[in-house]
Protein backbone atom coordinates (compact mmCIF):
# COMPACT_ATOMS: atom_id res chain seq x y z
CA UNK A 1 0.00 0.00 0.00
CA UNK A 2 1.29 3.35 -0.64
CA UNK A 3 -0.49 5.01 2.71
CA UNK A 4 -1.74 7.70 1.38
CA UNK A 5 -5.39 7.93 2.50
CA UNK A 6 -8.15 9.72 0.77
CA UNK A 7 -11.68 10.50 1.73
CA UNK A 8 -14.01 10.11 -1.22
CA UNK A 9 -17.75 12.16 -0.18
CA UNK A 10 -20.66 10.00 -1.93
CA UNK A 11 -21.07 6.88 -2.77
CA UNK A 12 -23.49 6.92 -5.97
CA UNK A 13 -21.86 6.19 -8.73
CA UNK A 14 -18.70 8.25 -9.36
CA UNK A 15 -17.82 8.05 -5.74
CA UNK A 16 -17.55 3.92 -5.56
CA UNK A 17 -16.06 3.82 -9.00
CA UNK A 18 -13.40 6.26 -7.57
CA UNK A 19 -12.78 4.05 -4.93
CA UNK A 20 -12.47 1.08 -7.11
CA UNK A 21 -9.25 2.39 -8.96
CA UNK A 22 -7.67 4.43 -5.94
CA UNK A 23 -7.81 0.90 -4.47
CA UNK A 24 -6.29 -0.96 -7.10
CA UNK A 25 -4.05 2.07 -7.49
CA UNK A 26 -2.76 1.32 -3.20
CA UNK A 27 -4.80 4.04 -1.67
CA UNK A 28 -6.55 3.61 1.52
CA UNK A 29 -10.01 4.69 0.45
CA UNK A 30 -12.91 5.68 2.81
CA UNK A 31 -16.46 6.73 1.20
CA UNK A 32 -18.78 8.54 3.45
CA UNK A 33 -22.26 8.83 2.44
CA UNK A 34 -25.02 10.68 4.24
CA UNK A 35 -27.77 8.49 3.26
CA UNK A 36 -27.95 6.14 5.96
CA UNK A 37 -28.30 2.99 2.54
CA UNK A 38 -27.57 2.26 -0.96
CA UNK A 39 -30.48 4.43 -2.42
CA UNK A 40 -32.48 2.03 -4.65
CA UNK A 41 -33.87 2.53 -8.32
CA UNK A 42 -33.72 6.08 -9.94
CA UNK A 43 -33.65 6.95 -13.37
CA UNK A 44 -31.71 4.48 -15.97
CA UNK A 45 -28.12 5.83 -17.09
CA UNK A 46 -26.12 4.72 -19.96
CA UNK A 47 -22.69 3.46 -20.86
CA UNK A 48 -21.48 3.94 -23.88
CA UNK A 49 -17.90 4.08 -26.12
CA UNK A 50 -15.31 4.70 -23.94
CA UNK A 51 -17.10 4.56 -21.12
CA UNK A 52 -17.97 0.68 -21.38
CA UNK A 53 -14.46 0.08 -22.42
CA UNK A 54 -13.65 1.74 -18.48
CA UNK A 55 -16.28 -0.98 -17.17
CA UNK A 56 -13.94 -3.51 -19.21
CA UNK A 57 -11.21 -2.69 -17.53
CA UNK A 58 -12.84 -2.73 -13.89
CA UNK A 59 -13.60 -6.43 -14.36
CA UNK A 60 -17.33 -5.49 -14.49
CA UNK A 61 -18.74 -6.14 -17.79
CA UNK A 62 -20.41 -9.40 -16.83
CA UNK A 63 -21.78 -7.81 -13.73
CA UNK A 64 -23.06 -4.76 -15.14
CA UNK A 65 -24.82 -6.23 -18.13
CA UNK A 66 -26.49 -9.02 -16.05
CA UNK A 67 -28.38 -5.69 -13.82
CA UNK A 68 -29.32 -4.28 -17.27
CA UNK A 69 -32.44 -3.07 -17.88
CA UNK A 70 -33.12 -4.98 -21.29
CA UNK A 71 -34.95 -2.28 -22.71
CA UNK A 72 -35.29 -3.25 -26.58
CA UNK A 73 -35.37 0.60 -27.53
CA UNK A 74 -37.52 3.69 -27.62
CA UNK A 75 -40.96 5.04 -29.24
CA UNK A 76 -41.82 8.81 -29.87
CA UNK A 77 -45.42 8.79 -30.07
CA UNK A 78 -48.31 11.01 -30.87
CA UNK A 79 -51.47 12.23 -28.82
CA UNK A 80 -53.50 9.11 -29.85
CA UNK A 81 -50.33 6.68 -29.16
CA UNK A 82 -49.47 5.80 -32.72
CA UNK A 83 -45.89 5.64 -33.39
CA UNK A 84 -44.13 8.36 -35.01
CA UNK A 85 -40.07 7.16 -34.72
CA UNK A 86 -38.46 3.99 -33.48
CA UNK A 87 -35.12 4.08 -32.12
CA UNK A 88 -33.59 0.59 -31.30
CA UNK A 89 -30.72 -0.42 -28.47
CA UNK A 90 -28.51 -1.68 -31.33
CA UNK A 91 -28.53 1.17 -33.51
CA UNK A 92 -24.91 2.98 -33.85
CA UNK A 93 -23.12 -0.03 -32.47
CA UNK A 94 -25.24 0.35 -29.05
CA UNK A 95 -23.87 3.43 -28.58
CA UNK A 96 -27.15 5.11 -29.45
CA UNK A 97 -30.20 6.85 -28.43
CA UNK A 98 -31.09 3.70 -25.93
CA UNK A 99 -27.55 2.41 -25.31
CA UNK A 100 -26.77 -1.43 -25.31
CA UNK A 101 -25.66 -0.90 -21.37
CA UNK A 102 -28.70 0.90 -20.19
CA UNK A 103 -29.09 0.47 -16.03
CA UNK A 104 -30.63 1.57 -13.00
CA UNK A 105 -28.68 4.26 -11.18
CA UNK A 106 -29.36 2.42 -7.86
CA UNK A 107 -28.47 -1.12 -9.77
CA UNK A 108 -24.87 -0.03 -10.85
CA UNK A 109 -24.60 1.63 -7.85
CA UNK A 110 -25.10 -1.55 -6.01
CA UNK A 111 -22.81 -3.28 -8.60
CA UNK A 112 -20.02 -0.86 -7.98
CA UNK A 113 -20.32 -1.03 -3.76
CA UNK A 114 -20.57 -4.85 -4.38
CA UNK A 115 -17.17 -4.57 -5.71
CA UNK A 116 -15.60 -2.58 -3.55
CA UNK A 117 -16.96 -3.26 0.16
CA UNK A 118 -14.29 -5.55 0.54
CA UNK A 119 -10.96 -3.15 1.19
CA UNK A 120 -12.62 0.14 1.24
CA UNK A 121 -14.29 1.65 3.85
CA UNK A 122 -17.91 2.78 3.95
CA UNK A 123 -19.12 4.90 6.36
CA UNK A 124 -23.15 5.30 6.18
CA UNK A 125 -25.42 8.22 7.43
CA UNK A 126 -22.78 10.58 7.77
CA UNK A 127 -21.33 13.40 6.17
CA UNK A 128 -18.36 15.78 6.46
CA UNK A 129 -19.11 18.82 8.71
CA UNK A 130 -15.89 21.14 8.41
CA UNK A 131 -12.46 20.68 6.44
CA UNK A 132 -9.47 22.24 6.83
CA UNK A 133 -6.38 21.74 4.78
CA UNK A 134 -2.74 22.40 5.18
CA UNK A 135 0.42 21.99 2.62
CA UNK A 136 0.44 17.82 3.98
CA UNK A 137 -3.07 17.26 4.27
CA UNK A 138 -6.79 17.84 5.40
CA UNK A 139 -8.40 17.59 8.61
CA UNK A 140 -12.14 16.52 8.20
CA UNK A 141 -14.29 16.89 11.24
CA UNK A 142 -17.38 14.80 10.28
CA UNK A 143 -21.45 15.38 11.54
CA UNK A 144 -21.27 12.32 13.47
CA UNK A 145 -18.45 13.90 15.68
CA UNK A 146 -15.70 12.05 14.45
CA UNK A 147 -12.48 13.44 13.52
CA UNK A 148 -9.70 12.23 11.26
CA UNK A 149 -7.10 13.55 8.41
CA UNK A 150 -6.46 12.40 5.09
CA UNK A 151 -4.00 13.21 2.38
CA UNK A 152 -6.47 14.02 -0.44
CA UNK A 153 -10.71 14.68 -0.43
CA UNK A 154 -12.79 14.07 -3.25
CA UNK A 155 -15.93 15.54 -3.60
CA UNK A 156 -18.54 12.58 -5.63
CA UNK A 157 -21.70 14.06 -4.02
CA UNK A 158 -23.37 14.94 -7.26
CA UNK A 159 -25.20 18.24 -8.55
CA UNK A 160 -25.90 19.68 -5.16
CA UNK A 161 -22.61 18.91 -3.65
CA UNK A 162 -22.27 19.88 -0.45
CA UNK A 163 -18.40 19.45 -0.49
CA UNK A 164 -18.20 21.89 -3.83
CA UNK A 165 -20.08 24.47 -1.90
CA UNK A 166 -18.01 24.42 1.80
CA UNK A 167 -14.40 24.53 -0.54
CA UNK A 168 -15.48 26.19 -3.43
CA UNK A 169 -18.18 28.24 -2.89
CA UNK A 170 -21.88 28.84 -3.20
CA UNK A 171 -23.74 27.01 -5.81
CA UNK A 172 -25.06 29.82 -7.59
CA UNK A 173 -21.29 30.19 -9.17
CA UNK A 174 -21.85 27.02 -10.46
CA UNK A 175 -24.85 25.65 -11.60
CA UNK A 176 -26.68 26.39 -14.81
CA UNK A 177 -29.88 25.88 -15.37
CA UNK A 178 -31.26 24.82 -18.91
CA UNK A 179 -34.60 25.68 -18.84
CA UNK A 180 -35.95 22.74 -18.11
CA UNK A 181 -37.56 20.48 -14.61
CA UNK A 182 -37.85 16.64 -15.17
CA UNK A 183 -39.38 14.29 -12.79
CA UNK A 184 -39.34 10.92 -12.43
CA UNK A 185 -41.29 8.25 -10.43
CA UNK A 186 -42.78 4.78 -10.51
CA UNK A 187 -46.10 3.70 -11.06
CA UNK A 188 -48.30 0.56 -11.28
CA UNK A 189 -47.67 -1.35 -14.96
CA UNK A 190 -51.10 -0.24 -15.72
CA UNK A 191 -50.02 0.86 -19.24
CA UNK A 192 -48.71 -2.50 -21.08
CA UNK A 193 -45.54 -1.21 -21.56
CA UNK A 194 -42.81 -4.38 -22.22
CA UNK A 195 -39.09 -3.75 -23.36
CA UNK A 196 -39.97 -0.44 -24.72
CA UNK A 197 -39.62 3.09 -23.88
CA UNK A 198 -42.60 5.21 -25.03
CA UNK A 199 -42.21 8.92 -25.07
CA UNK A 200 -44.60 12.22 -25.96
CA UNK A 201 -43.53 15.51 -26.81
CA UNK A 202 -45.12 18.72 -27.49
CA UNK A 203 -44.53 22.54 -27.10
CA UNK A 204 -42.14 22.57 -24.68
CA UNK A 205 -43.38 19.72 -22.43
CA UNK A 206 -42.91 15.69 -22.76
CA UNK A 207 -44.34 12.24 -20.85
CA UNK A 208 -43.37 8.74 -21.22
CA UNK A 209 -42.80 5.70 -20.02
CA UNK A 210 -40.12 3.03 -19.49
CA UNK A 211 -39.61 -0.53 -18.37
CA UNK A 212 -38.04 -1.31 -15.19
CA UNK A 213 -36.76 -4.65 -14.16
CA UNK A 214 -40.01 -5.26 -12.14
CA UNK A 215 -42.40 -6.06 -14.96
CA UNK A 216 -45.31 -5.13 -12.50
CA UNK A 217 -43.73 -1.45 -12.45
CA UNK A 218 -43.00 0.90 -15.03
CA UNK A 219 -40.72 4.67 -14.43
CA UNK A 220 -42.87 7.64 -15.74
CA UNK A 221 -40.72 10.85 -16.73
CA UNK A 222 -42.11 14.34 -17.04
CA UNK A 223 -40.73 17.17 -18.38
CA UNK A 224 -41.86 20.86 -19.02
CA UNK A 225 -39.85 24.38 -19.95
CA UNK A 226 -39.43 26.32 -17.09
CA UNK A 227 -37.24 29.59 -16.98
CA UNK A 228 -36.50 29.63 -13.03
CA UNK A 229 -36.70 26.82 -10.74
CA UNK A 230 -37.50 27.76 -6.65
CA UNK A 231 -39.04 25.20 -5.17
CA UNK A 232 -37.29 23.54 -1.85
CA UNK A 233 -35.48 20.43 -2.78
CA UNK A 234 -36.58 18.72 0.54
CA UNK A 235 -40.65 19.96 -0.16
CA UNK A 236 -41.61 16.94 -2.06
CA UNK A 237 -45.21 17.88 -1.29
CA UNK A 238 -44.37 21.03 -3.10
CA UNK A 239 -42.27 19.72 -5.90
CA UNK A 240 -45.74 17.45 -6.55
CA UNK A 241 -48.14 20.22 -6.84
CA UNK A 242 -46.03 22.24 -9.11
CA UNK A 243 -45.30 18.99 -11.24
CA UNK A 244 -49.51 18.44 -11.12
CA UNK A 245 -49.98 22.37 -12.38
CA UNK A 246 -47.39 22.19 -15.16
CA UNK A 247 -48.55 19.35 -16.59
CA UNK A 248 -52.46 19.99 -16.36
CA UNK A 249 -54.46 19.69 -19.55
CA UNK A 250 -51.28 18.04 -21.31
CA UNK A 251 -52.26 15.14 -23.22
CA UNK A 252 -51.58 11.04 -23.90
CA UNK A 253 -51.53 9.19 -20.82
CA UNK A 254 -50.43 12.12 -18.77
CA UNK A 255 -53.82 12.33 -16.69
CA UNK A 256 -53.09 8.76 -15.54
CA UNK A 257 -49.34 8.69 -14.34
CA UNK A 258 -49.97 12.05 -12.27
CA UNK A 259 -52.88 9.53 -10.74
CA UNK A 260 -49.77 8.10 -9.09
CA UNK A 261 -47.39 10.75 -7.56
CA UNK A 262 -49.13 10.38 -3.97
CA UNK A 263 -48.63 6.64 -3.94
CA UNK A 264 -44.78 6.43 -5.72
CA UNK A 265 -42.14 5.46 -3.47
CA UNK A 266 -39.58 7.19 -5.26
CA UNK A 267 -40.36 10.68 -6.58
CA UNK A 268 -37.76 12.65 -8.08
CA UNK A 269 -38.19 16.16 -9.33
CA UNK A 270 -35.12 18.83 -10.33
CA UNK A 271 -34.09 21.47 -12.36
CA UNK A 272 -32.25 20.10 -15.55
CA UNK A 273 -29.31 21.79 -15.15
CA UNK A 274 -24.95 22.11 -15.49
CA UNK A 275 -22.02 22.34 -13.40
CA UNK A 276 -19.23 24.59 -14.96
CA UNK A 277 -16.36 25.44 -13.29
CA UNK A 278 -12.69 26.72 -14.18
CA UNK A 279 -11.03 23.94 -11.97
CA UNK A 280 -12.00 21.24 -10.47
CA UNK A 281 -9.92 20.87 -7.41
CA UNK A 282 -8.74 23.20 -4.55
CA UNK A 283 -5.26 22.37 -2.81
CA UNK A 284 -6.05 19.03 -1.52
CA UNK A 285 -9.16 18.68 -2.81
CA UNK A 286 -10.52 17.54 -5.55
CA UNK A 287 -14.39 17.48 -7.46
CA UNK A 288 -15.38 14.13 -9.49
CA UNK A 289 -18.73 13.35 -11.36
CA UNK A 290 -21.90 15.66 -11.25
CA UNK A 291 -20.08 17.62 -8.29
CA UNK A 292 -17.63 18.85 -10.76
CA UNK A 293 -19.01 18.59 -14.04
CA UNK A 294 -22.54 17.59 -14.74
CA UNK A 295 -23.84 17.32 -17.82
CA UNK A 296 -27.30 17.36 -16.89
CA UNK A 297 -29.79 14.21 -17.53
CA UNK A 298 -30.55 15.48 -21.30
CA UNK A 299 -26.70 15.01 -22.04
CA UNK A 300 -27.00 11.05 -21.81
CA UNK A 301 -23.52 11.20 -20.58
CA UNK A 302 -23.29 11.87 -16.74
CA UNK A 303 -22.46 8.13 -15.88
CA UNK A 304 -19.86 7.72 -18.77
CA UNK A 305 -18.42 11.01 -17.02
CA UNK A 306 -18.28 9.54 -13.83
CA UNK A 307 -16.78 6.24 -15.24
CA UNK A 308 -14.35 7.56 -17.45
CA UNK A 309 -13.46 10.27 -14.99
CA UNK A 310 -12.68 8.00 -11.88
CA UNK A 311 -10.23 6.28 -14.06
CA UNK A 312 -8.07 9.06 -15.06
CA UNK A 313 -8.53 10.48 -11.87
CA UNK A 314 -6.97 7.83 -10.27
CA UNK A 315 -4.46 7.01 -12.84
CA UNK A 316 -3.01 10.49 -12.90
CA UNK A 317 -2.97 11.15 -9.03
CA UNK A 318 -1.29 8.10 -8.87
CA UNK A 319 1.38 8.48 -11.85
CA UNK A 320 2.48 12.12 -10.26
CA UNK A 321 3.34 10.00 -7.01
CA UNK A 322 -0.04 11.61 -5.19
CA UNK A 323 0.73 15.25 -5.83
CA UNK A 324 -2.36 16.93 -5.82
CA UNK A 325 -0.76 20.04 -7.93
CA UNK A 326 0.43 17.57 -10.51
CA UNK A 327 -2.24 14.94 -10.24
CA UNK A 328 -5.53 16.99 -10.57
CA UNK A 329 -4.02 19.45 -13.25
CA UNK A 330 -3.48 16.25 -15.73
CA UNK A 331 -6.83 14.55 -15.01
CA UNK A 332 -8.50 18.27 -15.25
CA UNK A 333 -6.34 18.37 -18.88
CA UNK A 334 -7.58 14.73 -20.64
CA UNK A 335 -10.96 15.23 -19.21
CA UNK A 336 -11.92 18.92 -20.26
CA UNK A 337 -12.43 18.68 -23.79
CA UNK A 338 -14.80 15.55 -23.47
CA UNK A 339 -16.80 17.23 -20.46
CA UNK A 340 -17.62 20.10 -22.49
CA UNK A 341 -18.76 18.10 -25.68
CA UNK A 342 -21.25 16.12 -23.21
CA UNK A 343 -22.34 19.52 -21.81
CA UNK A 344 -22.92 20.85 -25.25
CA UNK A 345 -25.08 17.57 -26.13
CA UNK A 346 -26.93 18.40 -22.96
CA UNK A 347 -27.43 21.86 -23.99
CA UNK A 348 -28.89 21.00 -27.54
CA UNK A 349 -30.93 17.90 -26.67
CA UNK A 350 -32.66 20.30 -24.11
CA UNK A 351 -32.89 23.80 -27.16
CA UNK A 352 -34.59 20.80 -29.39
CA UNK A 353 -37.20 20.08 -26.43
CA UNK A 354 -38.39 23.74 -26.27
CA UNK A 355 -41.06 25.21 -28.26
CA UNK A 356 -39.80 28.42 -29.86
CA UNK A 357 -41.43 31.90 -29.58
CA UNK A 358 -44.40 32.32 -31.72
CA UNK A 359 -42.80 35.14 -33.32
CA UNK A 360 -39.18 33.10 -33.34
CA UNK A 361 -37.42 32.92 -36.77
CA UNK A 362 -37.28 29.39 -38.35
CA UNK A 363 -34.05 27.57 -36.59
CA UNK A 364 -31.59 27.12 -39.03
CA UNK A 365 -30.83 23.48 -40.31
CA UNK A 366 -28.87 21.28 -38.34
CA UNK A 367 -25.22 20.69 -39.79
CA UNK A 368 -25.31 17.23 -39.78
CA UNK A 369 -21.46 16.21 -40.36
CA UNK A 370 -20.60 18.48 -37.19
CA UNK A 371 -23.60 17.01 -35.33
CA UNK A 372 -22.13 13.82 -35.54
CA UNK A 373 -18.58 14.63 -34.79
CA UNK A 374 -19.61 16.18 -31.40
CA UNK A 375 -21.68 13.74 -30.32
CA UNK A 376 -18.10 11.55 -31.68
CA UNK A 377 -16.25 13.19 -28.88
CA UNK A 378 -18.67 13.09 -26.27
CA UNK A 379 -18.87 9.36 -26.58
CA UNK A 380 -15.26 8.28 -27.57
CA UNK A 381 -13.22 12.11 -27.40
CA UNK A 382 -10.99 10.95 -24.44
CA UNK A 383 -7.98 8.68 -24.46
CA UNK A 384 -7.29 6.28 -21.86
CA UNK A 385 -3.86 5.56 -21.12
CA UNK A 386 -2.69 1.82 -19.54
CA UNK A 387 -0.74 3.59 -16.57
CA UNK A 388 1.52 0.81 -17.39
CA UNK A 389 4.09 2.37 -14.56
CA UNK A 390 1.73 2.79 -12.20
CA UNK A 391 0.75 0.08 -9.52
CA UNK A 392 -2.32 -1.78 -9.98
CA UNK A 393 -3.51 -4.36 -7.93
CA UNK A 394 -5.59 -6.15 -10.14
CA UNK A 395 -8.19 -7.83 -8.92
CA UNK A 396 -10.42 -6.97 -5.69
CA UNK A 397 -8.45 -7.98 -2.73
CA UNK A 398 -8.10 -7.06 1.27
CA UNK A 399 -10.42 -7.70 4.35
CA UNK A 400 -13.82 -6.62 4.92
CA UNK A 401 -13.30 -3.20 6.88
CA UNK A 402 -16.15 -2.39 8.98
CA UNK A 403 -18.15 0.49 8.63
CA UNK A 404 -20.69 2.33 10.65
CA UNK A 405 -23.40 1.08 8.77
CA UNK A 406 -24.04 -1.81 6.24
CA UNK A 407 -26.50 -1.70 3.33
Amino acid sequence: MSGIRVLVAGASIAGPALAHWLRRRGAEVTVVERAPELRPGGQAVDARGVAKEVIRRMGLDAAVRAACTDTAGAYTVDVDGNVLETYRADDHGGDGYIAEIEILRGDLSRVLFDDTRDGVEYVFGDRIAELTQDADGVDVTFAGGDRRRFDLVIGADGLHSALRAMVFGSREQFIRHLGLVLAFYSVPNEFGVDRWLIDYQESGRSAGLRPLPDTTRAMAMLSYSAADFDVDHSDVAAQKRLLRERMAGFGWLTPRILEHLDDTPDFYLDQVAQVVMDRWSSGRVGLLGDAAFSSSPMSGGGTGLALVGAYLLAGELAGAGWDPEVGFAAYEARMRSFVEANQEIGRMHVQSLQAPAPDAEPSPETDMEALMELVERAINGVELPDYAGVPDSGAPAGSRITSSAKP
